[in-house]
């Protein structure tokens, strides 16, 4: 008998996992060349030489104690050193190795912050549409998820008047994801501005300490030199967690890292505690190989322009056959409307052609669907005449 907690979780297994493992599927039925899986951020780009080339010359080279043994809970030293002077070097930051945690993707990142700050029933905010597991990893510490609107008409993005009505004594976080996951727009450094401000004047209103999360998997995909504002400069109480899963193409890998800077809000004492939840929550240390592959290729870079052709050419296709769409900043996601209210009755009619899209639903925004298109840029070419003949069955 499985527990009371996990059997919502069960029932409402990720549409997105539940879509990519039915692509596979079709794909096996179909012929893979028949089916166009825009369901899942699973990066076709191959990550970067250099990369690869690290982890040959480490495996092959290297201790091999050290490189499958243990290290301390927060990662090697010359990891987070060499993480650190990257982001000093890009945004002009003072951060040292004991600023950095290495972890086991984003999303081990994300759930070592919320288990290092989260009493129950504590609140974290976010705005809609959003990353659909960001509830499940505030209800793994009994917090509390708190929904901002979407705002079509305003661009998607954030209502700041709904979202100072919603700090309330009991918000301990407000998590960001910029670039963002779903619609592929881009934070301006004015919208955290206003953030910053109304955080600050709520810390002080209610004499707490309210934490701005930035969840970056995308940070370095950014279209037409959009810059990404890093939100440690605008507001003290500023936590990241990153990813190379997209910059790097290294999904599988689960490296990322967690930025506790030295404004923060008792910031020895959480990094202290941040290192031990990433124990007890069952990670132990983020993957030690690839840790020291990111040492040495902390500065690659990832082919942005690769997905930026990609977006274009599904933007162009797309609003020609008649869909409105949000032109994608960065990211690899395209934001489009549903022809009509039932946004799932229309990605059941896309798989008529062997389309798999993304309900809206899933992001807390019913009426969109999310394309994914970090795929091959054969896959969009093929995929437009399908997006045509569907179109016609509303249009």
């Amino acid at each position: 008998m499985i527990s009371k907690r996990m059997e919502p979780l069960v029932n409402n297994n990720s549409v997105i996992r539940a879509m990519f493992e039915e692509g596979k599927q079709m794909a096996d039925k179909y012929g893979a060349e028949n089916v166009f899986d825009f369901s899942i951020g699973n990066p076709n780009v191959p990550a970067p030489k250099e990369v690869q080339e690290a982890i040959i010359d480490i495996v092959t080279n290297e201790d091999p104690v050290k490189v499958h043994g243990y290290m301390n809970n927060a990662g090697f030293p010359e990891t987070r050193a060499a993480v650190a002077g990257n982001l000093n070097r890009r945004f002009g930051t003072k951060f040292t190795e004991k600023n950095i945690i290495m972890t086991v993707g984003a999303g081990s990142a994300l759930n070592v912050l919320l288990k290092t700050m989260l009493e129950p029933g504590e609140e974290v905010i976010a705005f809609a549409p959003y990353f659909v597991e960001y509830g499940n990893y505030v209800a793994n510490y009994d917090g509390k998820l708190v929904v901002i609107s979407p705002n079509p008409e305003g661009g998607f993005m954030p209502k700041l008047d709904e979202f100072e009505g919603a700090i309330t004594p009991k918000t301990k976080a407000v998590i960001i994801n910029n670039p963002n996951n779903p619609t592929g727009v881009i934070y301006p450094e004015s919208v955290i501005k206003e953030m910053a401000a109304i955080m600050e004047k709520k810390q002080k209103e209610y004499g707490s300490v309210i934490y701005l999360i930035s969840d970056e998997p995308y940070r370095e995909l950014a279209y037409d030199g959009a810059e990404v504002p890093y939100l440690t400069k605008y507001y003290d109480n500023t936590l990241v967690g990153y990813s190379y899963s997209k910059s790097l193409s290294l999904p599988g890998e689960r490296i990322g890292y967690v930025v506790i800077p030295d404004e923060s809000d008792n910031a020895e004492e959480f990094i202290d505690a941040a290192t031990i939840a990433n124990r007890v929550g069952g990670f132990v240390n983020a993957p030690s190989l690839i840790q020291l592959v990111i040492a040495r290729c902390v500065d690659a870079k990832c082919d942005v322009a690769y997905y930026e052709r990609n977006g274009k050419t599904l933007y162009d296709g797309l609003t020609e056959a008649g869909f409105t769409c949000t032109k994608p900043q960065g990211a690899f996601y395209m934001w489009m409307k549903s022809p009509i209210p039932d946004e799932k009755a229309f990605v059941a009619a896309g798989k008529k052609y062997n389309l798999l899209m993304v309900p809206g639903s899933s992001f807390a925004c019913p009426g969109y669907v999310r394309i994914s298109y970090c795929v091959s840029y054969d896959q969009i070419e093929r995929s437009l005449p399908k997006f045509k003949e569907l179109a016609k069955e509303y249009f």
